[in-house]
């Protein structure tokens, strides 16, 4: 149940990304930054739209953590960038070209044989205070490491150093949320008194800051592959690490769950470099990419 959260979490993301660009795009203010953004988008309804269908899919997260592993439910939300595609494409009536088609067909297969394969259980260990620090301190050393690798190098590179430091920023923020759901059977008391319910809101505007600066640093493509990636594999190591979580001791099992997992890696990449997921990054107009028809009514603008 779960992983069926999650895909619905992923698919919740996806359509808020596209109703809060399309916000953006109707308040004539599509340049990020500029002062009156925030005044222009919330007269937009479909961008306040965007926004609860946001919420909604955080609160899906959630829910699919508290059925499920770090471990399993973080590598399923990254197929967010498949729905995005889906959903562009569909909305706009956009050409899917062998990008889409062969990434979106590459991480379903992948992601499928990774969670068929390794089908990782446990998931229940309380994490010691100990464990927290250590975890702590070694993302926050690998977050640092990565945005001085960000201040020199080509636009690409930069971007792409960003994207892994926001993407470990991102697991930890699902590991702290993790956190949150196993205590919220304790009560709000509880919960409210243990630092991971304001890890989720410091890591999470830590990441969302830096994806920022991804996206404006260099290619979306780059940054993007950068975050899809690294995601997964921090969660893995913090599911792992934190909440015990268990994997299969076939060698054949695990040999055969990372190839999948790497098949689907190497499927992200390619779909990060679709027109139609840089367009949903970037300020380019996602109405660009609608293919025009002929307007039935007299004098219509083809």
């Amino acid at each position: 149940m779960g992983i069926l959260f999650a895909f619905l979490a992923a698919a919740g993301n996806a359509v808020a990304t596209v109703l809060q660009r399309l916000g953006v795009e109707q308040s004539g203010h599509a340049e990020v930054g500029t002062s009156s953004l925030l005044l222009g988008v919330i007269r937009r309804p479909i961008w306040s739209i965007g926004l609860v269908v946001m919420t909604a899919s955080f609160l899906l997260q959630a829910l699919a953590l508290s059925r499920g592993t770090l471990s399993s439910i973080q590598p399923v939300m990254v197929t967010e960038i498949v729905f995005l595609a889906v959903i562009i494409g569909g909305w706009f009536h956009a050409h899917l070209g062998w990008r889409e088609l062969a990434g979106s067909i590459g991480t379903a297969a992948g992601l499928g044989t990774f969670l068929a394969l390794s089908a990782p259980t446990g998931g229940a260990a309380s994490p010691t205070a100990t464990e927290w620090v250590a975890l702590s301190a070694a993302s926050v050393l690998a977050v640092g490491l990565s945005l001085v690798s960000a201040r020199r190098g080509s636009r690409a590179w930069r971007a792409a150093s960003y994207g892994v430091a926001a993407a470990i920023c991102f697991a930890m923020t699902a590991a702290c949320l993790k956190a949150v759901t196993d205590q919220w059977s304790q009560g709000l008391g509880v919960v409210m008194t243990h630092l991971q319910l304001y890890g989720v809101a410091a890591a999470g505007a830590v990441g969302l800051v830096i994806n920022q600066h991804a996206l404006n640093a260099g290619p979306v493509a780059a940054s993007q592959s950068a975050v899809l990636t690294v995601n997964p594999v921090a969660s893995i190591v913090m599911g792992t690490w934190l909440f015990g979580d268990q994997w299969p001791r076939s060698e054949s099992h695990l040999i055969s769950a990372s190839f999948g997992l790497l098949v689907m890696f190497v499927s992200l990449v390619i779909l990060s470099g679709s027109p139609l997921i840089t367009a949903a990054g970037t300020g380019e107009r996602l109405s660009h990419h609608r293919q025009s028809a002929p307007d039935p009514r007299p004098g219509g603008r083809v």
